[in-house]
């Protein structure tokens, strides 16, 4: 039962206190790998001591697009140098597009644009944040690819419509789904994690945010809790738990080129497993 969860947050404060604990929970719960986004590079010399503690937990370095009050002429300079710097990372971001209430739109093109060109360089992935602005997004990705090379990513905490996912998906994008999904009138988002390929699908818990059915009264969302995530598209996608679990995870290994995740184990589950069976790892 293999899981990577592609985006948490170990380094705020609420983790402080207990994360050797949460770790030992996310173990148990079949986590192998954790994607640890930067959404400042200032953040990036504690990420890297969380790192130091905790051997499965890989790396991303960019600047959130809500934080373009940070952009400067400098910061790409040294996104790339950090990014360089630490054979943990394996993607470059969070970046992306917010245009949410923004008035900023031409500094997030900017910095976005930036992030992308130092992923292509790097022969990274982007972690791309994108908040009411899919069109814009997409379109941006396209001119990148067409103008100045190949770049590759994942949508993170995707909620876009099922047209909006496509786009992404015709870009060669991952798509990955958080605890929205399983919310109840999240009807957009299972919807687009129906049309999502089992070969472009990933999952994550964005923690702290968003912590997934059944546990959403829990305000702290963990990465133990993105078995809940995988367990619900599971059903959502009326595949079996085991098979979704290893496709994933597959799939974080090939975009993050995390090789040291496969082979997978050879006691995958047998022809005869009970259709949409979901076994609940202690502690979760």
């Amino acid at each position: 039962m293999p899981l990577v969860d592609t985006h948490v947050h170990l380094n705020f404060d609420t983790f402080a206190g207990d994360l050797d604990e949460l770790a030992q929970a996310w173990r148990q719960a079949g986590v192998l790998a954790l994607i640890h986004s930067c959404v400042d590079p200032a953040e990036f010399q504690a990420m890297r001591a969380i790192a130091d503690r905790i051997p499965e937990l890989y790396l991303s370095v960019g600047l959130h697009p809500l934080d373009m009050d940070k952009w400067a002429d400098v910061t790409a300079a040294q996104i790339a140098e950090l990014a360089a710097s630490d054979s943990r990372v394996v993607a470059i971001g969070e970046t992306g597009l917010d245009f949410f209430r923004a008035s900023d739109e031409a500094v997030q093109r900017e910095a976005f644009w930036h992030q992308l060109t130092v992923a292509h360089s790097q022969g990274l992935p982007v972690i791309v944040h994108c908040r009411a602005a899919a069109q814009a997004t997409a379109a941006m990705i396209q001119e990148f690819q067409r103008t100045v090379g190949p770049v590759t990513g994942v949508m993170h905490c995707w909620a876009g419509s099922p047209e909006e996912t496509q786009w992404f998906l015709d870009l060669g994008f991952y798509v990955s789904f958080s605890g929205i999904v399983t919310f109840k009138n999240a009807h957009q988002v299972k919807a687009s994690a129906q049309l999502v390929p089992s070969d472009r699908l990933l999952v994550e818990t964005d923690c702290p945010f968003l912590s997934p059915e059944p546990k959403r009264k829990e305000r702290r969302n963990q990465p133990a809790f993105v078995y809940h995530v995988a367990a619900y598209l599971a059903q959502l996608r009326q595949v079996e738990f085991e098979s979704l679990a290893q496709a994933t995870t597959r799939n974080a290994a090939t975009l993050f080129n995390l090789p040291e995740l496969f082979p997978l184990p050879s006691d995958s589950p047998s022809s005869n497993s009970n259709l949409l069976r979901v076994p609940t790892p202690a502690g979760c």
